[in-house]
């Protein structure tokens, strides 16, 4: 696996190396040992896995507050994704910044999220399928969100969702 940094402290793409023969593809999905020593959190509290089944479906922007802040590594297992972090540690120099990745099951790549970040994806393909790991247990008390077109971080999505939840809309404006 290869970690490549980006400009948001602590966020990662991870490149996996898979191994392929006649049978099929190998590749390891998370190595607690190999995020340790780029001095990630390499704990996993709770895996999940989001099903979509249609295209231009937004999930996010989630994260929860202190203390309850998690990492979270995630992959496309199926379909495509466009996943999109923003950096909201106020004293951080990349604060409210954000970087989007196309994540497919063709790339295979995975993103590490930090905690301390929101994130959101949109789906770009009818059955896409997300697996992600969790160093903290979901606290519904400690659930924040963003919207998805709040005007404070004027995302460009690649398309327009079509598919959100009223949860999803209803987030108020980002406040500091």
């Amino acid at each position: 696996m290869k970690f490549i940094k980006q400009k948001i402290k602590n966020l990662f793409l991870i490149k996996p190396s898979p191994f392929k023969d006649e049978r099929g593809i190998f590749r390891r999905n998370f190595c607690s040992q190999l995020l340790k020593k780029n001095k990630l959190n390499g704990i996993i509290k709770q895996a999940n896995i989001s099903e979509n089944f249609k295209k231009f479906t937004l999930r996010g922007f989630h994260y929860q507050k202190h203390p309850y802040g998690e990492d979270k590594t995630l992959c496309c297992i199926k379909g495509e994704i466009y996943n999109v972090t923003i950096d909201l540690r106020k004293n951080s120099k990349t604060y409210k910044q954000w970087k989007g990745f196309y994540l497919n099951d063709k790339n295979r790549n995975l993103v590490h999220v930090p905690k301390g970040c929101a994130n959101a994806f949109l789906t770009l393909k009818d059955d896409t399928i997300i697996h992600y790991y969790c160093s903290q247990k979901y606290k519904p008390e400690a659930e924040k969100g963003i919207r998805y077109n709040d005007n404070e971080f004027k995302i460009k999505w690649p398309k327009k969702p079509k598919i959100i939840s009223e949860k999803d809309m209803s987030h108020k404006d980002y406040e500091d």
